[in-house]
């Protein structure tokens, strides 16, 4: 019987794999609800950026109900980012806000359950 050489700890090799693969995953969230956050920052802005509102009270209404729909999706989109950044061991919120330039209201409006209709689809 020749005589084998070394090999590593089966249980520990798994164990740096899983970790591996947990870093990775937590990375991809942390891209994926970025990107989310600034595509919910970009359409307010957007709407924000667009004529002002009409003359008659029904349209001024219509888009009113709009801008909150969009700022109730943009504080929920901030909102998923910071959870996933706290577990993740990341607790600086003011990073965030500054990186991804956070209006006040948006600010206000996170940790707000916002109303189905204006809640992401995933």
């Amino acid at each position: 019987m020749a005589p084998r050489p070394p090999q590593p700890h089966t249980s520990q090799v798994r164990g740096n794999v899983l970790e591996y693969e947990i870093v990775q995953e937590q990375a991809a969230a942390l891209g994926r609800l970025g990107r989310a956050l600034e595509a919910a920052l970009t359409r307010l802005a957007a709407f924000d950026a667009t004529e002002g509102f009409s003359v008659d009270d029904a349209s001024r209404s219509s888009r009113k109900d709009a801008r909150m729909q969009l700022l109730e999706a943009a504080g929920y989109a901030l909102w998923c980012l910071v959870v996933q950044r706290e577990a993740c061991g990341l607790r600086d919120q003011g990073a965030v806000i500054r990186e991804y330039r956070v209006p006040a209201e948006v600010r206000n409006r996170m940790g707000l359950f916002p109303s189905s209709a204006s809640r992401p689809s995933r």
